[in-house]
This record gives structure tokens, C-alpha cells and sequence, in this order.
């Protein structure tokens, strides 16, 4: 805010306009009074950004850089220089919204230069809720606190301060962030439409933290972490480095690494802390790095995977055979560009490094099928195949009709298509009745051929425990050794659906599953890709080195044996018996 020339009644002196004109000046007084040391370098660019920064701003700092008692100190200088403001304090409970209010009410009654804002005897003054003393009369009050999930409807403000909304417990979960999400949209209907303010304070506690998503409803937001970032570093922040920060290293680049509040954190502090924290720990809490947490938090990685198009796995004639061997790598120039990231900052598809030339017929085809009645899940269902230790998703999909008789058929065309010769049904939706429901369907006569559609083995499985930590038992090992080969058309596909809604895309729920439960809204289509995983848990057990010698070796004793018999038919016996013997030779002395 500018300057103003006509001051109120109760500013008279020179030092009292200069506590109305910059609130710098009103923060190195109350600083004063605390017996607190002079306002550091990032408290005063903290001030500076509440006092000229847009409507909407989100100041977020190290832990204990001060931001709170800054924005407290902004609630006073804003009261001081107009007792008609509202000032409304938000927070994640009540009780520490409460804290924030009666601070703010002990240093107006501590501070002789802003006793006048003490409330008078016939205003409202409580632990919730007080009034200023020249203020008019209002239904709301001067200062009011409430806890998110409280009653914020009613009342307005033209001050409103957010610290801490978002903690742990309320933020672990998807549900929980979507539902805070919603919380934070009524901050919009409680300010007066005529110069408002709205101050973000808070530490973000995942990727998809709601600061995140405030900052994409066109929040500004300014970030001071507790070290200069490395240059490389600076993109996790998005743009939103605070310009001090930015310029001082700019200026000179041997800050890097170094503490930015070298009056209160030395670089010796910052690294006990980081000890005491852990690494990870101190990224979130000092960095406001998110990746890190994420990292740890979301086991389940997109450049695990090996993407292959379907060309890859059929020979000459076309028939569906699978590569012997494929290595995976997670070198830049293998990455995809051409799909979206459905999951996190730095994560990406990626083709194999190599794929062999040899080709080699399926070691089995197993489909999957969750079921769900109607409603928002889906009857899930994947399709996978095993191949020398390595396991390959050709299929993954749902749908949301429950056991209509369409859904049905299309489980069964699948299962034709894909030559599955195992089908698992998972048994506790209504107590195997599906499975009741899907058989006829596959042995139902066709009328063409005369013959059962698809007859195939289908097998009733159970689940037990907790889904997230089930899912992720399962994939993680499987992914981690680079062993889960995914056919490209189903990324294409998944794709589609992602742009309608993520919640429901195989690799959204795959790469934002947690241990939490509950930590998705739908997550039926990655728990069939991981039942599929555990049916092949033996296939697993064979190293993919030896299969592809015992593979080159049977392909070896193949072109022995036909070489051999076309011997006989064209030479001598005599001659033959000398070939047959010096092969035999060569071939055991290269194995």
C-alpha cells in the first residue's frame, strides 16, 4: 500500500505516519518490545511482499524463519491504520488459530501506541472473537479465529490469513486434499469484494499439496528457503524463488549451498538440523522441496516400466511371440515425450535400451477381473503374459456397468483376443457370484464355428488385509528389477482416459498409490495389474540371463538337428557319421 497524506485522528506525531506509511516501521517496534533481536533480512522482505504483493499471495518460508509472527504484526499494522478492518485467522484446528489472535490481542494491550485499539466495555472481546476499540459497529468482529473444518460461512473479512491450514493429518490422503481443496474455494465468499487481502501461510506436504493448487487459481507465491538452492535446483520452485533470494545469488554464486539467514542459522546449525531431521525431512521442512517427500512417499515409478509397441513382440508370420530378453534404461534420450506425465515432477515412460532379435512363444496368459456392482468403481481387468522371468501388460481397462450382460461379452472378446488360458475372478463381490455369471459366457456355443466361444480356465481368488500396502507388496519388487514390459497401446489409451478423468487411469493410480489407506479414490485397475503380477510370482523366479541360454541353446539344437537330417538325405553314411560328430563337437565347446 501507498503512502497516505490524510492520516486519521490519532496519527499526529512524525514517528506515528511513519508506522502508517511502512509496515517495516511497526514491525521493528513490536520486535522491540518482544526483546527479540532486529528483523533479519528475510522477515523484512517478508513484510515487504504482505505489504505491496497482490490480493492473493502466499508467502512460504523455512520453519521457524518467523512468517507467523510477521503476518500477526501485518493484522496490527492493518487495525492501526484502519480500526474497520476485518481480520479473520484460519488455521488447521481452532486451538491454533486461537494462538494467532491472542497474540495479536496481548500486543495491543501491551504496546502504549496501539492501546487505542483496546476493545471497549460494550464490544465483543473473547478468545474467539474481539473487537477494536474505534471501530463501528459490525456483525462481525475486528478479529475472529476458526479452524478450517469450522464454521466458516458467515461473517466477513477483508483480511483473511490461512497459516497452517494444511498439516498431516488432514493432507495424507487423496480424498482428505480434495475435500481441504473445497474448503479453501470459501475463502472467496468470505472477503468483502472491495480491497481484500488473502495470506497463505504454510509448509506444502506433498506434490499435490493445496498450496500447489491454490497457486494454479492464480495465487502469487514467494518461497525463501533456508539455503541458497543449487542453479539446477531452482526449477523445483517453479519461478516462485523470492527475488531477494534470487538476486543475492545471482550476485555472487559461492552462496550456493550456504545458509540464507546467517543471523539466526549458521551453516553448522543448518547441518545439525539436517542430521536431526534427515535428509528428506530437511528438503520438505528448510528447502520446501516436495520432490524428495514424494520420492519416498509414491514407491511406485514410471521409468521402472519398459514400453514396447506390439510390433515388437511378433515374428515374421505374425504370431504372438515375446522377445527374449529387453533391457531397461533410464537415459533422457530413451524417455517418451510424446504422452503426458500422469505422474510426478521428473518422472517419464521409457523405451528399452536393447531389445534381442530372438523370438519366443508365451509362457503363459493370465487375465484378471475385478468386479463392481454399478456405481463410480469399475469392473477392472487386466492382461498379462510371462516370457523368460519378464512380464508383459498387453490389456488394462475397465468398465462401469457391474455384470451387464455387455460387460460380460467384452471380458470374454478380450480373452479371445489375447489368447488367455487363466482367468482369476476375484471372489469377494457378492460371494462368487460373477464367476457364476462369466462362466456360460465363455462356453456358450458359438453359432458360426458350432463350437464353445472360448473355453478356458477361470479360478476364483480372495483378498485379504490392506489394498494400498497389498498393491504395492506386489508391484514394487516386480518393478524395481525392471521387469514389468508395457505394451504401448495401452499407455495411448490410458492416456485418453486421463484427459477425461485421471482417477480412473491405470498409471494416475499407479504412480499416486501410497501406503496410506484410502489414499485413492479408485484404485481397481492397478490392483489387477498386481494380482496378475503375483499369479506369475514363480515365473518371476527365473533369471533372465540363464532362460536366454537355454533358449539359444534349444534354438541351437533345433538348427543341429534339421542340419543333420538334411546330412543324411544328401551324403554318405560314413560321411554323415564325421559331420554329426565334429558338430557335436563345436556345439559343446561354445556352450
Amino acid at each position: 500500500m501507498d503512502a497516505q497524506h490524510n492520516y486519521p485522528s490519532w496519527i499526529v506525531t512524525e514517528s506515528e505516519k511513519k508506522l502508517h506509511d511502512d509496515f517495516r516501521s511497526m514491525l521493528w517496534l513490536i520486535w522491540s518490545h518482544l526483546g527479540l533481536p532486529s528483523p533479519t533480512r528475510r522477515q523484512l522482505a517478508i513484510a515487504k511482499y504482505l505489504q505491496h504483493g497482490p490480493k492473493r499471495r502466499m508467502p512460504m518460508a523455512f520453519r521457524g524463519a518467523g512468517k507467523t509472527w510477521v503476518t500477526c504484526v501485518y493484522a496490527i499494522w492493518r487495525l492501526y491504520r484502519n480500526p474497520d478492518e476485518r481480520v479473520k485467522i484460519v488455521s488447521a484446528n481452532e486451538p491454533k488459530a486461537v494462538e494467532n489472535a491472542t497474540f495479536i490481542r496481548r500486543l495491543i494491550e501491551e504496546i502504549e501506541v496501539l492501546q487505542f485499539l483496546r476493545p471497549k466495555s460494550n464490544q465483543r472481546d473473547s478468545v474467539l472473537a474481539f473487537d477494536v476499540g474505534p471501530s463501528s459497529a459490525h456483525p462481525t468482529a475486528s478479529v475472529s479465529c476458526v479452524g478450517i473444518t469450522g464454521q466458516l460461512t458467515g461473517g466477513r473479512a477483508s483480511v483473511l490469513i490461512a497459516d497452517d491450514i494444511e498439516v498431516p493429518k488432514n493432507s495424507y490422503t487423496e480424498t482428505m486434499r480434495e475435500r481441504l481443496a473445497e474448503l479453501v474455494k470459501e475463502f472467496e465468499a468470505l472477503v468483502v469484494p472491495e480491497g481484500f487481502d488473502i495470506i497463505i501461510l504454510g509448509t506444502p506436504q506433498t506434490e499435490q499439496s493445496v498450496y500447489n493448487v491454490l497457486r494454479g487459481r492464480g495465487y502469487d507465491r514467494k518461497i525463501w528457503p533456508a539455503r541458497y538452492p543449487e542453479w539446477e535446483e531452482r526449477n523445483i520452485y517453479a519461478g516462485d524463488l523470492a527475488d531477494d533470494i534470487l538476486g543475492e545469488l545471482m550476485g555472487d554464486p559461492r552462496l550456493v549451498g550456504r545458509t540464507t539467514e546467517p543471523t539466526r542459522f549458521s551453516d553448522d546449525d543448518l547441518a545439525a538440523r539436517e542430521l536431526g531431521y534427515g535428509r528428506s525431512g530437511f528438503r520438505l521442512q528448510f528447502m520446501l522441496d516436495t520432490t524428495l517427500s514424494d520420492a519416498e512417499r509414491y514407491p511406485l515409478k514410471l521409468y521402472d516400466l519398459l514400453v514396447l509397441s506390439a510390433e515388437s513382440w511378433r515374428n515374421s508370420i505374425g504370431e504372438p511371440v515375446g522377445p527374449v530378453t529387453v533391457q531397461w534404461t533410464k537415459d533422457p534420450r530413451h524417455a517418451i515425450q510424446e504422452y503426458a506425465n500422469p505422474g510426478f515432477l521428473g518422472d517419464r515412460f521409457h523405451r528399452p535400451l536393447f531389445i534381442s532379435d530372438e523370438r519366443a512363444k508365451w509362457q503363459g496368459t493370465c487375465m484378471v477381473i475385478d468386479p463392481a456392482g454399478r456405481g463410480k468403481d469399475e469392473t477392472a481387468y487386466a492382461v498379462l503374459r510371462a516370457l523368460n522371468g519378464m512380464l508383459f501388460l498387453v490389456a488394462c481397462g475397465g468398465f462401469r456397468k457391474g455384470a451387464d450382460p455387455a460387460v460380460l461379452e467384452a471380458l470374454t472378446v478380450i480373452a479371445r483376443d489375447k489368447r488367455v488360458n487363466h482367468v482369476l475372478v476375484e471372489s469377494n463381490f457378492g460371494d462368487g457370484m460373477y464367476t457364476k455369471l462369466l462362466e456360460p459366457v465363455f462356453t456358450r456355443i458359438d453359432p458360426v464355428t458350432r463350437q464353445p466361444f472360448y473355453p478356458v480356465t477361470i479360478e476364483e481368488y480372495r483378498v485379504t488385509g490392506q489394498k494400498e500396502l497389498r498393491i504395492i507388496e506386489d508391484l514394487e519388487p516386480v518393478m524395481n528389477q525392471h521387469r514389468l514390459v508395457v505394451e504401448e497401446s495401452v499407455i495411448e489409451e490410458d492416456a485418453r482416459l486421463a484427459s477425461e478423468n485421471p482417477q480412473y487411469s491405470l498409471f494416475y493410480q499407479l504412480t499416486h498409490l501410497t501406503k496410506d489407506r484410502g489414499s485413492l479414490r479408485h484404485e481397481d485397475r492397478v490392483e489387477v495389474l498386481s494380482r496378475a503380477c503375483r499369479y506369475f510370482r514363480d515365473q518371476l523366479a527365473v533369471d533372465a540371463s540363464k532362460a536366454e541360454a537355454a533358449h539359444r541353446a534349444k534354438l541351437q539344437d533345433a538348427d543341429y538337428s534339421a542340419f543333420m537330417r538334411r546330412c543324411k538325405k544328401e551324403v554318405r553314411p560314413s560321411t554323415y557319421h564325421g559331420l554329426r560328430h565334429g558338430v557335436l563337437h563345436q556345439l559343446s565347446t561354445k556352450r
